[in-house]
């Protein structure tokens, strides 16, 4: 049976249960169950290796000990077993970061996880289902790879969930541009269910780990925070699955609501698709400095990673047009970025990239820190030939971008130095002085120049530009109005 059956029949079980209400639900309901099958998986293993292994939570409370047996519990005594004492449990464990940071994992995940079946029956054969995967099995274990794609799949479907999920080809094109190194620190700010994450991870181990002791170096080299309780258990499921024992830079919160003066932190490589299109709840600007304080999320997060950059420190964040041309705030924040940071290049992404979740038009920012910016280089990445736009089952995929990638210079890191030498202006490549920037006011949005112009006939759009030309000519009535009234009375009292 393949993976994306054994979730589907999973999620057609739940469907029969009155306690679950939507994708959502179903999804966070599938969650907290994946991670308690997953420690468990790792907590055997490691109990394996040491011998003097103290399990982090009371054993009764292990999977093995209530799920594991097809003829276990069920019915309303599992259902009692499960509201009744496994998350109470959980939920107010007494697990210190220091001493017991395995528990300290369970306990954060578990803060505000819900169980919402009503039917304990029910939920006995959803366990069930989990159960035909063995995770303690190296040769299964690669299946959670396909688990997690098709759980992100569901997310992007429900609702607003969407925002939690980067096309994989945009994480991987990111990570391998940037090339983080063996004991860089890699952060991710709003990490969601930490696909930048595991694909930094994975690139460090697949390029630079050759020892044990590398593997214990790279475990501590990920960082990231989350907001919402789902993604941050999904996120920090995805990490103990890649190895990483004790998760606990995978924090839960809202990373802004610290004040931008109280971050100490250096980090070498910040990768991040952080929110946008929405605003913060009100006094998170207030942690920020006066003449930058706004409340749209994704200028927030741009002004904090610069912040958190070590010198020489590096970044690639996914924004929305609107950072590129918006003003007021966001022309202030762009002039911080472009004199704090080299900011060498700007990939334009098709409009399509993120439907069905939004149609909104993104862009790739590559920056460094310590030096400011003298040219920025700019490439869109063009939709292939015969495709008018991506979709959910056909997105985008790594080898759209193989001619960015080619034309990016040599683009490998030698030692510690980033070479993106040799590139050259093309069709879809062009080339902007810090001067022209500074000229258009700090405006980013610069057009393709070896394009034609776009004739849109989106009927919304279209409408729109309307709308806004009949505005521009009110306000030109409005002022001829005013003139030959003035006129008109300068005339009488003459």
């Amino acid at each position: 049976m393949s993976v994306s059956t054994v979730i589907k029949s999973i999620q057609d079980i739940m469907r029969k249960d009155a306690g679950v209400d939507g994708d959502a639900q179903r999804l966070g309901q599938m969650s907290w169950l994946l991670f308690l099958k997953i420690f468990d998986a790792q907590e055997e293993e490691l109990e394996f290796e040491q011998d003097d292994y103290r399990a982090p939570i009371p054993k009764k409370y292990l999977w093995r000990s209530w799920a594991a047996d097809s003829q276990g519990i069920t019915g309303d005594e599992l259902l009692e077993f499960v509201n009744e004492q496994l998350f109470p449990k959980l939920k107010g464990l007494s697990a210190p970061i220091s001493s017991n940071p395995r528990g300290f994992v369970v306990k954060e995940a578990f803060n505000d996880a819900f169980n919402y079946m009503k039917n304990g029956t029910l939920l006995r054969q959803v366990i069930n289902k989990l159960n035909e995967i063995d995770f303690t099995d190296s040769s299964e274990r690669h299946l959670f790879g396909d688990i997690y794609e098709q759980i992100l799949k569901d997310l992007q479907s429900a609702g607003n969930a969407g925002e939690f999920y980067t096309p994989r080809a945009v994480t991987r094109f990111i990570v391998q541009m940037i090339d983080p190194q063996l004991g860089e620190t890699i952060f991710d700010p709003a990490c969601g269910t930490g696909g930048f994450l595991a694909c930094s991870f994975d690139h460090v181990e697949n390029n630079y780990v050759k020892t044990a002791e590398d593997q214990l170096t790279l475990q501590e080299q990920i960082r990231g925070v989350e907001k919402k309780q789902l993604p941050h258990l999904l996120c920090t499921t995805n990490m103990l699955l890649h190895g990483i024992e004790v998760p606990v830079q995978i924090k839960h919160g809202n990373t802004l609501s610290k004040p931008l003066s109280s971050w100490d932190e250096d980090i070498d490589v910040v990768v991040s698709n952080p929110p946008f299109g929405g605003t913060e709840e009100d006094g998170i600007e207030k942690n920020f400095p006066a003449e930058m304080q706004t409340r749209e999320t994704a200028d927030l997060f741009l002004q904090l990673i610069v912040e958190v950059l070590k010198n020489k420190g590096r970044a690639a964040v996914v924004l929305p047009d609107g950072t590129l041309f918006g003003e007021g705030v966001k022309t202030k924040i762009k002039k911080m970025l472009l004199e704090e940071c080299n900011l060498h290049t700007i990939v334009r992404l098709p409009k399509s990239v993120f439907a069905p979740y939004t149609s909104i038009k993104t862009n790739i920012l590559f920056f460094e820190k310590g030096t400011p910016t003298k040219d920025i280089w700019y490439y869109e990445v063009p939709l292939p030939e015969g495709v008018k736009a991506f979709n959910k089952t056909k997105p985008m995929q790594l080898a759209h971008f193989d001619e960015c990638a080619d034309w990016w210079g040599e683009g490998k890191r030698q030692k510690t130095k980033l070479k993106r030498k040799n590139r050259q202006a093309n069709e879809n490549a062009w080339q902007v002085s810090i001067d022209e920037i500074i000229e258009r006011n700090y405006n980013l949005d610069i057009k393709n120049p070896h394009q034609e112009e776009e004739i849109s006939h989106d009927p919304d759009a279209l409408l729109a530009q309307y709308s806004k030309q009949q505005a521009e000519i009110q306000k030109l009535r409005d002022q001829l109005k005013g003139i030959l009234c003035e006129a008109l009375t300068g005339q009488s009292e003459g």
